[in-house]
């Protein structure tokens, strides 16, 4: 028998090999996205007194109420913005979910899907299982600005979703407000839906500013907004997070979450719906970040890699052509079997696996980790 799925290229990803890798060699793991220190102990404590106070059973499907509330509350501080916590938030697990989730909810076949590589590899895996097309724009090292013109000439009527990070992971960069103008106009009068991944929005550096979607008025009619509780907490292991939309795109998001997962973890809810509401819980990211960034770029200013030091996220990647001419999958697994150190190479994330010799480091970790790492980058 002969039993293929919808997937049938698909191998295993990137993070799964290079995390294996990491742990077979004893590895320094920079590969993939997660600190290696601990979450806040007063949010594990409400987790705890959550649980103990009974709140075990299913929560309400869109997320219990506080946490849709405290949500609500986090836009209007931080965007002077509002979306409605009856019928405009919803509770996910994770935002890979509610990305997957949107991209079910209004992908059909044939539909086209403009995505910006190097693009985090869960959007295209969904656009085909729903048998849309991806269009990809590749932005290209070392700036990865997008090229609006570009953009322009592929936009037609078939057109049904464009998909933007920013912060955006891999890269390290930001949209500036004049992209965002140029993707509102774009889309304006149009049926093309906007999904921005904005799970980095707390870590921006150097002074930049996070540029989300719903400061635009026009572009927040059609656009759903996702984030992670996980990324912004230090918990990336709860797989906590949320979608925000206008009332009639969410309409249509709610009947796929109700048969993919329902509803999520309700004591994590509790917990997160109290711990959000105080702002200093989250606001000190961007120079926490920049601090450990800063860290590991001191200690590598001397290594003979290339850098443009990352604006946001908790990524920063490497050019290496001064080192080697290895394609960088294959280099960053020499880099861990006879180095002890793990990345992630840009070419899986790029067009037609576009390789132009960079790699991807995660600098959430603790100082001595980061500079262990460095250490032995200052020696290739």
């Amino acid at each position: 028998m002969n039993h293929i799925s919808k997937l049938p290229d698909i191998e295993t990803t990137i993070f799964t090999v290079m995390g294996n890798l990491s742990k077979k060699h004893k590895a320094i793991n920079l590969s993939q996205g997660f600190p290696n220190f601990k979450s806040d102990q007063k949010l594990i404590d409400l987790v705890s007194k959550a649980m103990n106070s009974g709140y075990n059973q299913y929560a309400p499907m869109l997320g219990v109420r506080e946490l849709r509330e405290a949500i609500a509350e986090k836009f209007d501080k931080l965007y002077q913005t509002s979306y409605n916590p009856e019928n405009e938030i919803v509770v996910t697990a994770g935002a890979t979910q509610a990305i997957f989730t949107i991209i079910s909810a209004f992908i059909s076949p044939k539909d086209e899907v403009i995505l910006f590589k190097p693009a985090y590899d869960c959007y295209e895996p969904a656009i085909e299982l729903n048998g849309g097309k991806v269009i990809p724009i590749q932005l290209k090292y070392p700036d990865y600005q997008v090229d609006w013109d570009e953009v322009n000439k592929v936009f037609s009527e078939k057109t049904k979703m464009i998909v933007i990070n920013t912060p955006q992971n891999p890269c390290g960069t930001v949209f500036s407000k004049e992209d965002m103008q140029q993707l509102e106009a774009l889309t304006r009068d149009t049926n093309c839906i906007v999904l921005s991944d904005e799970v980095y929005e707390h870590m921006v550096f150097d002074g930049f500013t996070h540029q989300s979607a719903c400061l635009f008025p026009d572009l927040k009619e059609r656009t759903f907004i996702t984030a992670s509780f996980g990324k912004t907490f230090h918990n990336t292991g709860w797989k906590m997070g949320y979608c925000c939309g206008p009332k009639e795109l969410m309409k249509e998001f709610i009947k796929v979450h109700q048969f993919n997962v329902y509803s999520v973890n309700t004591p994590m809810q509790m917990a997160l719906a109290i711990y959000l509401q105080d702002e200093n819980n989250y606001n000190y990211l961007s120079v926490f970040f920049q601090q450990k960034r800063d860290v590991f770029l001191e200690a590598i200013k001397d290594s003979r890699f290339n850098f443009t030091p990352s604006r946001a996220t908790y990524f920063q990647v490497l050019n290496y052509k001064n080192i080697s001419q290895e394609h960088d999958v294959g280099f960053a697994k020499r880099l861990v079997t006879e180095f002890g150190v793990a990345s992630i190479p840009l070419s899986v994330f790029n067009t037609n696996n576009l390789d132009e010799k960079v790699l991807r480091f995660c600098f959430a970790k603790k100082e001595e980790t980061l500079l262990k790492a460095a250490e032995i980058l200052s020696t290739l």
